[in-house]
């Protein structure tokens, strides 16, 4: 058995914590906020509530798999719900797609937007099959190593194809290159420093869906947090971990609340440049800034429109709806990225959905807000450029005996991928 200190109480952090606690060892986890759940948490005003971060997932095997490697499975706990559409995407020329799930509903969405786009968007989406089955084998199942990398998977690593290079080549229709790229460009990443590889999320969505909790996803966080008790996990919230204690080449501790929580493991699911002993190794990468959030409470109904909305301009606004309201209410949330020179209730009145005259309360997140919130970026690691995937840390680390799970430790943010980063690092632990 190990003594296991997790550094981080988002979904990484809980899941890291839960796996490597049902594998036998003596786990404690350690948050700086009060809270855990990070950017499952809720924000909450005047009797509305929000999610703060992601409010569907891709990949539900990610999460099932998770509640069933450490404890009951989730349809016990929790009831994830397919959405219809991903999202809905609104062009400035007037026109507007639906993306739903599967190859045969999204041929017939684009071929409404224009005869013929339909085709070349399902041939593009087929196009990443081979890279999904080449990346999930080499890299998001299985631990990796950059001096050791499977010959398929170090083809796509050092490969000088961005993904604005491709989408350019593949699509003449601008629209259809916004829908491919619109995830990415959504995390704050410019296409122009992206892989190529990395478009593989339109396949992802188009092949498995998108997916939210019935209640919302910060009921996902809760449960995750209720589930350390079950599985003897010490929780140590409202207290900051301020680096990583190494002698003689090892971990041996982690420096929190003033004192030292003697470690044999230590897991980092927080930005390593919060860790001064693992900060030098991450110097070459920088974090992707969120956007600009705004939640807003209703008073009436929401307006009539799908889970997500994204409207495309710049500025570019998303508009998420769902949370929670009081009777006659509604709740909806405005990312914003680009030039906002106005308030962003304003903008988006631009696009003929004013919300103004109905808002009850809203609180507003700038992207500085949010980093200082959770202490990192949710977004992770900004990409700028093939160099970037051995620029982060994950599962293993330079240093014997530390790990890395998280937003930070994987290509992209969102659950799937923090969830997978954490069953990696149990992986290289191992059971006790």
């Amino acid at each position: 058995m190990a003594r296991v200190v997790v550094v981080g109480g988002g979904f990484g952090g809980l899941a890291s914590a839960l796996r490597l606690a049902k594998l036998g060892h003596d786990v404690t986890l350690v948050e700086r906020s009060p809270d855990l759940g990070g950017a499952l948490a809720e924000v909450s005003a005047d009797g509305y509530a929000w999610d703060a971060g992601p409010t569907y997932t891709l990949l539900p095997a990610v999460v099932r798999d998770l509640f069933r490697k450490t404890g009951r499975p989730l349809e016990r706990e929790l009831e994830l719900v397919p959405l219809d559409v991903v999202r809905e995407h609104r062009f400035e020329d007037g026109t507007s797609v639906q993306l739903p799930a599967g190859r045969a509903p999204q041929l017939r969405a684009f071929d409404e937007l224009a005869p013929g786009l339909g085709q070349r968007w399902v041939d593009h989406v087929a196009s990443y099959s081979d890279d999904w089955d080449v990346v999930r084998r080499g890299y998001l199942e299985n631990p990796w190593r950059p001096d050791d990398l499977p010959r398929e998977l170090a083809a796509r690593f050092d490969s000088r194809e961005t993904l604005a290079k491709r989408l350019k080549r593949t699509f003449k229709d601008e629209r259809l290159r916004m829908v491919a790229g619109h995830p990415l460009v959504a995390e704050g990443h410019d296409l122009r420093n992206v892989p190529a590889w990395m478009g593989l999320t339109a396949y992802v969505e188009q092949r498995f869906g998108a997916w939210t909790v019935e209640g919302g996803m910060a009921r996902l966080g809760d449960a995750l947090a209720a589930r350390l008790t079950t599985r003897g996990v010490t929780t140590v919230t409202g207290t900051e971990a301020t680096d990583v204690v190494v002698r003689e080449g090892r971990a041996v501790a982690v420096s929190a609340g003033g004192g030292e929580l003697d470690a044999d493991v230590v897991v980092c699911a927080v930005d390593p440049r919060r860790l001064p002993a693992l900060a030098p190794y991450v110097a070459r990468s920088m974090p992707a800034i969120p956007p600009v959030v705004v939640h807003v409470g209703l008073d009436g109904p929401a307006p009539d429109l799908p889970h997500e909305l994204v409207l495309h301009g710049d500025p570019m606004l998303v508009v998420r709806t769902g949370g929670r309201a009081p009777d006659g209410g509604s709740a909806l949330t405005v990312h914003g990225r680009g030039r906002l020179s106005e308030d962003i209730l304003r903008a988006l009145a631009r696009h003929k959905i004013d919300l103004r005259p109905r808002v009850v309360t809203r609180v507003d997140r700038s992207p500085r807000d949010q980093v200082e919130r959770w202490g990192g970026s949710p977004m992770g690691v900004l990409w700028q450029g093939r160099a970037t995937m051995r620029h982060r840390l994950g599962p293993g680390t330079p240093i014997p005996g530390v790990y890395a799970a998280g937003a930070h430790a994987t290509p992209g943010a969102g659950l799937p991928f923090v969830g997978l980063s954490a069953a990696l690092v149990a992986a290289e632990v191992g059971p006790a």
